[in-house]
């Protein structure tokens, strides 16, 4: 890691400023600083010590308070701290650096406050940002007018229509990714296919001919990709779109494969890591399994339904044949194009996102006459508003309620929790397998249609199969796997425990912000993890509770349990750490229960609460960590302590009550955070591993006493979550241990 002193760089603001008010994380309240601001820029010069020097290049910007005065376009001096971003440290997380690297973002620059900055008048840098700036501007305002910029609706009609979606809830937003309908809020083809058809549309009541028809569509469709987000199925709908109206002007009729290698080709020539994002991936995946499966699978469902009802082209039709066909005809054509499309993404979904959203096809057939006339007013609003913006104000009347009809259905749909199964980490050689399968399914051809089948029938009944397994393997174990999370100073714990029982002991952060829903929830997915038998709270400080709520939200989980001080700060103040958190959990009617001496969930392993006792959990006079529970884990004839934030007196008194106790892994107290009373109280328990779950902070300056302890008697093994990322320790049935990091 690189860390530069304070520099100062001079740069054009390229992205507008971001707010992140962190509005969807429940304990958001409770961090130390003012919401951040983020964008990137342009850098021109950087000083250095020899003055003013040339340079280029894009670096990520964060200020540590709200920036609301500047804009894109702005050509600014920065002084600020230069950093390379951190890669990620626990499986599943998103990979920042990873990500930006891929689009020749390699620097961070960290500024305190708004004082940092210095606006330089020339207004002669950065037009063509101004430009987009201001053209997303017009287009926002004339398409939302007058709606109530709070309400969902507003919301979801800046997604779907202009592709914008940070202003949607994290309810809402959830619906529509466990449906498998986020495509919908996410700018595509269909976005560019219904705003050019108006446009030609409107061009053609005017009387003009084809050829001034596509000069406005080239026209309308460039506008358009620069009011919306610059993402790769945006700019390949834009592209594909240009070449079918440029081809009016040679008067040949363009093909689509070509059309869509084109624009493969050219994306690809912009930036080549494109390849490599699922956005990307998906994007392309999608309008190919459109192009290649489409009429094969509407043909062969026509050939089951309409024709099974008497239609043919030589037979007389009565009347209701006839208006059952016309309304069946229109439903499978919707059908069969998202199957096509899911057919083609299913892969990367499951190799990127772990899950196989099954039902995607079927929600969306009930879901899209509600967005095609959202969309279709949308657009047709924003056109009309640029020009009769009293007219396009009409529209408000239908669309929002539509908006709120759309909201309640994908909400309803997602509530039913039958729409996906979670995986977990697929292998490359199943989803490669797939797509091989995929072809030769489709495309080539027998003698005897019978060995076609049966082929296909022993590959779909292997993938599944294999599938299954590791489904299957993730679910049911005959080992105790305990992952600790690199959460920084903070703790999240999860024990996979033989059988299928899964329980979390705590999950917070003091420096890192919702890390329930950005490293817990991301890691249980890649582990294939839907349910949590039980959430244990060790106290009720705000870095080993503050992302329990959005892993609440996240999957299904069974209990939570507190002991008797966690209650009792509860009921003293409800807006404190331990009442908000009840509070929130009661809201999604979950109720935290009482931690009894131990916890029966089944299963080979044992779980039993060490410390405190009721009467130390009602003693005023210590300190909320020398309250905290301590839980031993004991399987296979192993024993793991996890001492959570114990003090002195905690430590003292727990070996005074279990004068003999002794662990093979021990989770160390107040996250490493080293004192002489720790070194010999981690002594007595004599443990062959040691985890530190602490910031980097913390790791650089402490007084590891486990390094003097390493250092006497080579015995200890000593893991730091800052230094090794997130620690895995697997305790086999017969006893042995493995231990395993994720940054080596």
């Amino acid at each position: 890691m690189i860390y530069v002193p304070l520099s100062k760089l001079e740069s054009i603001i390229t992205t507008e400023p971001y707010i992140n008010q962190n509005q969807q994380w429940k304990f958001a309240r409770f961090t130390y600083t003012d919401p951040t601001s983020s964008f990137y820029l342009k850098v021109k010069q950087v000083k250095a010590v020899t003055g003013w020097a040339e340079t280029s290049g894009i670096v990520r910007v964060q200020v540590d308070q709200p920036v609301l005065d500047l804009k894109a376009g702005d050509y600014i001096q920065a002084y600020c701290w230069l950093d390379k971003f951190k890669e990620a440290t626990n499986p599943g997380q998103f990979d920042i650096a990873k990500y930006l690297a891929q689009r020749n973002v390699f620097i961070a620059a960290s500024i305190d406050s708004r004082d940092g900055i210095e606006l330089v008048q020339d207004f002669r840098k950065g037009a063509f940002t101004k430009l987009k700036s201001k053209l997303r501007e017009i287009a926002t305002q004339a398409l939302l007018g007058e709606l109530d910029v709070e309400s969902q609706e507003y919301a979801l009609l800046q997604a779907l229509v202009l592709g914008y979606r940070t202003e949607i809830d994290s309810e809402t937003y959830r619906a529509f990714q466990e449906t498998g309908l986020l495509h919908f809020i996410s700018l595509s083809g269909m976005n560019f296919m219904i705003l050019i058809g108006i446009i030609w549309w409107l061009c053609k009541t005017a009387g003009l001919m084809k050829r001034a028809r596509a000069v406005i569509c080239l026209f309308a469709a460039v506008a358009f990709l620069l009011v919306v987000p610059p993402r790769s199925p945006a700019i390949r709908a834009a592209i594909m779109s240009s070449v079918f109206y440029i081809s009016f002007f040679f008067q040949r009729k363009s093909n689509p494969f070509n059309t869509l290698s084109l624009a493969a080709v050219i994306l690809l020539l912009i930036r080549p890591t494109y390849l490599f994002e699922p956005a990307w991936q998906l994007s392309f995946a999608s309008v190919a399994g459109i192009l290649l499966f489409t009429s094969p699978i509407e043909n062969f469902i026509h050939e089951r339904t309409i024709e099974k009802l008497g239609y043919t082209d030589t037979q007389k039709r009565s009347n209701y044949i006839h208006i059952i066909s016309k309304l069946i005809s229109p439903i499978i054509k919707v059908f069969a194009l998202s199957f096509a499309a899911w057919l083609a993404c299913a892969g990367i979904s499951l190799y990127h996102f772990h899950k196989i959203q099954y039902l995607t096809s079927i929600w969306t057939v009930v879901v899209s006459p509600l967005i095609g006339a959202i969309s279709v007013i949308g657009y047709l609003k924003t056109v009309l508003g640029l020009f009769l913006p009293g007219v396009a104000a009409k529209l408000d009347i239908i669309i929002a309620p539509l908006s709120e009809l759309l909201i309640w259905l994908v909400k309803l749909i997602a509530g039913w929790n039958i729409s996906e199964i979670l995986i977990g980490k697929a292998s490359p050689t199943v989803v490669i397998l797939y797509y091989a399968f995929l072809l030769f399914a489709f495309f080539v051809h027998f003698r005897r249609p019978f060995v076609k089948k049966l082929i296909c029938t022993v590959v779909t009944v292997g993938i599944i199969v294999l599938l299954g397994a590791a489904k299957w393997h993730r679910t049911y174990r005959d080992n105790l796997v305990l992952t600790c999370l690199d959460v920084g100073h903070g703790q999240a714990i999860l024990a996979q425990l033989p059988g299928k029982a899964n329980v979390l002991f705590d999950a917070g952060s003091l420096h890192k912000s919702d890390i329930g829903r950005r490293i817990v929830a991301p890691f249980l997915d890649y582990s294939g993890i839907s349910k949590i038998d039980a959430i244990i709270i060790s106290h009720n400080d705000v870095d080993h509770i503050n992302g329990i709520p959005e892993i609440v939200e996240h999957c299904d989980v069974n209990g939570v349990y507190a002991n008797e001080a966690f209650f009792t700060a509860a009921d003293a103040d409800t807006n404190d750490t331990a009442g908000t958190l009840q509070t929130s959990l009661n809201d999604q009617g979950l109720k935290i229960h009482h931690l009894g001496k131990d916890l029966n969930i089944g299963g080979k392993a044992k779980i039993k609460i060490l410390w405190p006792s009721e009467e130390i959990c009602r003693s005023k006079e210590l300190s909320d960590n020398d309250k905290s529970a301590v839980s031993l884990i004991e399987f296979a004839g192993k024993k793991v302590i996890l001492c959570s934030d114990i003090e002195k007196f905690a430590q003292q008194k727990l070996l005074q009550l279990y004068p003999d106790l002794k662990a093979d892994i021990v989770v160390a107290p107040h996250h490493g955070l080293s004192k002489p009373s720790q070194a010999k109280f981690l002594e007595s328990l004599d443990p062959d591993i040691l985890i530190c779950s602490c910031g980097q902070s913390q790791y650089e300056t402490m007084n590891r006493a486990s390094d003097s302890m390493t250092r006497d008697s080579n015995k200890i093994s000593s893991f730091y979550t800052a230094r090794n990322g997130a620690i895995t320790i697997c305790i086999k049935n017969n006893g042995t241990l493995k231990t395993d990091v994720f940054v080596e």
